[in-house]
């Protein structure tokens, strides 16, 4: 981490853990009013904004010369603020999975990642309704705690792939490519899942697999691909190549988390 060192990073990460913690508060507080949907089609509540507004005055805060990238400012500036290939960023999700948190469903996460030179160097995964935070920093190790007051950590790793492997899919998002990549894979049971909270199972050792062959946006992923790999497992591109964030359309184009970085 060029711009952090191992104490700084320690420091962070407790930091940016706090900040989940307050956007959940806000978006507890806010629920699903004001629905209205973007220029794409997707789904944006008052939560979302609430959530937005408490990481962005807390980041700027934090670290005043560190740009972030998030959703919600994204959309409304029509996506011309887009992040770079080189320099260090944050990297925000207020509130992933919307479509979720609108149905009354518990699948909903705040997202904050701090990318350097393309690549999530740490992330905060907090999910509010469960009361649960994820956190890693490369190099380093991830673990899991209580959201609400940040006890109860546990270091989480992720575990060698079993015979009947569990793969997580996206309850909202299920795309033709990932329904084929799970006929291939019959041995494998499925978990629909809504969000970034996908990621998180697999980190824990709870699940070994989560494919999304289809584009997605770089906030949905950064902060759970360092958590995943903070783990000890790893996320790459459908034909093994790297995930670059940073792209001048901010999207992924597919990728494959994997518990078990030995096994294709």
């Amino acid at each position: 981490m060029a711009a952090f060192d191992t104490k700084a990073s320690a420091a962070l990460i407790d930091a940016l853990t706090a900040i989940a913690a307050r956007a959940a508060t806000a978006i507890r507080q806010s629920g699903a009013a004001s629905l209205r949907h973007k220029a794409d089609g997707s789904p944006v509540t008052a939560a979302d904004h609430a959530a937005e507004a408490v990481i962005l005055q807390d980041l700027e805060r934090l670290a005043p010369a560190i740009p972030i990238i998030s959703e919600e400012r994204c959309a409304e500036a029509q996506g011309q603020a887009q992040p770079l290939q080189s320099g260090i960023y944050f990297l925000v999700d207020p509130l992933d999975g919307t479509r979720e948190f609108i149905a009354g469903r518990d699948e909903f996460a705040v997202n904050i990642a701090l990318i350097e030179l393309g690549q999530p160097i740490l992330g905060v995964i907090a999910a509010p309704a469960a009361d649960l935070a994820w956190r890693g920093v490369v190099g380093r190790g991830a673990e899991r705690m209580t959201l609400s007051d940040q006890s109860g950590r546990i270091a989480i790793r992720t575990r060698p792939r079993p015979p009947q492997p569990v793969i997580m899919i996206s309850r909202s998002h299920l795309d033709p490519g990932t329904k084929a990549y799970l006929a291939d894979r019959s041995q494998a049971s499925a978990v629909s899942c809504g969000s970034s909270i996908k990621f998180c199972r697999i980190a824990e050792g709870n699940a070994d697999l989560y494919p999304r062959l289809a584009p997605t946006r770089d906030w949905d992923v950064a902060a759970g691909h360092a958590i995943v790999v903070a783990a000890g497992g790893d996320i790459r591109r459908a034909d093994g190549s790297s995930l670059v964030y940073g792209s001048p359309d901010g999207l992924i184009p597919d990728f494959i988390a994997r518990g078990d970085p030995s096994q294709p």
